[in-house]
């Protein structure tokens, strides 16, 4: 029997600070009525000052073995989807396999930005349906909160900090990762992006006094290219995995506007109730937010055998990308 990629456990974290619209009242010229009106978000979490991605993605991860019942070392690969490591290296996956105790895992980060969690089902089940490895554990961690500019009310409304992670085996019952389509356009990556930091601009008095360390988005520009590509990356996987969209049971949007959500929703024929939202709690965490709102999602609902869960995200680069996860016994 050919192998197949599932995940067989999830689990997620959030920090404790709640950071509300009122909060940011006080921090910039905005207004509750103003950030829920035009993203729907009335909360998100901030990490605390000495809380990092890797141990937010530690604390994520720590759930999900514990629900899959195989342990740290039992691990081949750790994958870890971040814009907001550690540090550039070492790897924030490195550091989770140390704290982890997985030392015979190999382990690496990849960026995709806000679609990391969908590149990262289609990295595992590559390796997976290959033979390379059994038990694969992906995790998405931002701390964007760290590269937020609070003055700026344009960005720092929509932000927050989480992890989520999923062990993904070649056995076992579980979300078949069925369909997986990816996607990206790097002629658009200025309406995007964190221009400081990297070799074109390292850090300098001058980049920092410029605040080029902060995330620059050109938000009207953005919600265009996010709501036509996240489509287009859906009805291609739907395409691929040869299902129509009534075959869809759960649609699980990047977690990034409500606006942008219903956008979505209102293009393919879903029930409203079955388009899950976390974005009013928790914003938008970069590459943990559909893997968040997958975790809340099989915590709260029952997802029946042969059910099916879309998943689909969009993000700086400008990366897309959508995924089926099917309900399996075996």
């Amino acid at each position: 029997m050919a192998k197949a990629a599932r995940i067989v456990a999830t689990g997620s974290y959030l920090p404790e600070r709640i950071l509300t619209n009122k909060d940011l009242e006080q921090m910039v010229d905005t207004s509750d009525e103003w950030i829920f009106s035009r993203t729907g978000m009335k909360e998100r979490r901030i990490a605390s000052s000495n809380e990092f991605t890797s141990d937010m993605g530690c604390k994520a991860a720590q759930m999900a073995l514990e629900r899959s019942g195989i342990s740290a070392q039992d691990l081949d690969l750790i994958l870890v989807a971040t814009i907001t490591p550690d540090y550039v290296f070492p790897s924030t996956a490195a550091l989770i396999q140390s704290t982890l105790k997985a030392p015979q895992a190999a382990a690496f980060d990849f960026q995709a930005a806000c679609t990391g969690y969908v590149y990262g089902l289609a990295i595992a089940k590559g390796f997976i349906e290959g033979g390379v490895y059994k038990n694969i554990l992906l995790i998405a961690s931002e701390k964007l909160s760290s590269i937020i500019d609070y003055k700026d009310r344009n960005t720092c409304v929509l932000f927050g900090d989480g992890a989520s992670a999923a062990v993904i085996r070649d056995s076992g019952p579980g979300l078949l990762i069925k369909q997986t389509s990816l996607g990206a356009d790097g002629g658009v990556a200025n309406l995007l992006m964190l221009p400081g930091g990297g070799c074109r601009q390292p850090a300098t008095l001058e980049s920092v006094e410029k605040g080029l360390h902060y995330l620059s988005m050109e938000g009207k520009e953005v919600f265009k290219h996010a709501v036509r590509r996240m489509q287009s990356a859906a009805i291609h996987c739907l395409d691929l995995a040869g299902l129509a969209q009534s075959d869809i049971d759960w649609l699980i949007p990047h977690q990034a506007n409500e606006r942008i959500i219903d956008a979505i929703a209102k293009r393919f024929e879903i029930d409203e109730a079955k388009v899950f939202k976390t974005v009013h709690k928790y914003g938008n965490t970069s590459a943990s937010g559909v893997a968040i709102a997958l975790d809340e999602l099989l915590d709260e609902k029952d997802i029946g055998k042969g059910d099916n869960l879309l998943l689909v995200a969009f993000g700086a680069g400008f990366t897309w990308g959508a995924a089926i996860l099917t309900r399996a016994e075996i």
